[in-house]
């Protein structure tokens, strides 16, 4: 992928761009908002890793003129604001994902995986279809062969989301941030309890199951050859 690094800890922009290149992957880096939002608005990107503060325009502002401009490519927002209330206020104005200071490399990397291979929606698209399970995103029905699926909000969301990430492995936690909105483990199976109504719902009784559990890492939605 080709990403673009928009952090003023030189220490840290370097360590990704070291980092991210090992692991295959094209880096430019901008150390200031400015020139950030000119480099990711004139060059095109499969991920962008935006930092919140910023000297010159701050992460907040230089994401909300993107959207403004009509470009959409994905955002993994860093911040030493943590809170669920920061938190909630960047993927409002737009992020794809929000990841708090500190943090390990490997969720990262992980993380500018999932949002990097995300397929935007237009807005004429109208529904999502993986297989032969189709997701109305109007009607919030789904419907697998010749069988229409009635879903709850919950599990209308869950689906809508392993189905934007079709073939990837989304974890726990991603599910609660994405779907229930949680930023921290509320020690329940919440999630485990929805796969498996999901399950019921979408797989049962065909023979072939479209989602898959990864032991030790989350959950896939695709189609097993």
């Amino acid at each position: 992928m080709r990403i673009c690094i928009i952090e003023d800890d030189i220490k840290l922009s370097h360590y990704l761009l070291k980092s991210l290149t090992q692991e295959g992957h094209s880096v430019e880096l901008c150390h200031d908002g400015k020139t950030g939002l000119i480099q990711a608005s004139t060059e095109s990107f499969d991920a962008i890793v935006l930092d919140r503060m910023l000297p010159g325009l701050n992460g907040l502002n230089l994401l909300k003129a993107l959207r403004e401009m009509k470009i959409y490519t994905p955002v993994l927002m860093l911040s030493n604001l943590g809170e669920v209330d920061h938190r909630v206020e960047g993927l409002r104005n737009g992020c794809d994902d929000y990841l708090a200071k500190p943090f390990s490399f490997a969720e990262l990397l992980a993380r500018i995986e999932v949002i990097g291979k995300r397929r935007p929606l237009s807005s004429a698209q109208k529904s999502l279809i993986v297989s032969d399970l189709e997701l109305n995103l109007l009607s919030r029905q789904a419907q697998r062969k010749d069988r229409s699926i009635d879903l709850l909000t919950r599990e209308f969301k869950l689906l809508e989301y392993l189905m934007l990430h079709e073939g990837q492995v989304v974890t726990k936690t991603m599910l609660l941030e994405q779907v229930w909105d949680l930023h921290f483990d509320p020690k329940t199976n919440v999630v485990e309890v929805h796969i498996s109504r999901l399950r019921k719902k979408i797989d049962h009784p065909l023979e072939t199951p479209l989602i898959h559990t990864i032991r030790g890492a989350g959950y896939v939605l695709h189609k097993k050859d």
